[in-house]
């Protein structure tokens, strides 16, 4: 994983992380990762995106759970990624049961 400052991790996790305490979230960067994916701000998107660089956003998306994402950003970053075409975006995960 590319490497984000740890403050700014803890920063992001306050707000998108909110069942955790900073210090339990940053143990699973890709969380906090996902949840600023799916929910952040313009400004906190555009941090992350800084800090981590396309190729952690892309496996993010790649290893997605089930319920991660909503279905519009789910597209979107499908899109700003380069990892769709129009209209070609694949299905949300879905879980899997039994």
């Amino acid at each position: 994983m590319a490497q984000i400052d740890t403050e700014t991790l803890k920063q992001l996790a306050r707000k998108y992380v909110w069942w955790k305490t900073p210090n339990e979230a940053i143990a699973m960067p890709e969380r906090i990762i996902a949840q600023v994916m799916n929910l952040g701000d313009y400004a906190d998107v555009r941090t992350l995106a800084e800090q981590v660089g396309d190729t952690q956003l892309r496996d993010v998306l790649a290893h997605a759970e089930a319920g991660q994402f909503n279905e519009r950003s789910w597209t979107y970053w499908h899109y700003r990624l380069g990892l769709a075409e129009l209209g070609q975006v694949p299905p949300l995960p879905a879980r899997q049961l039994g």
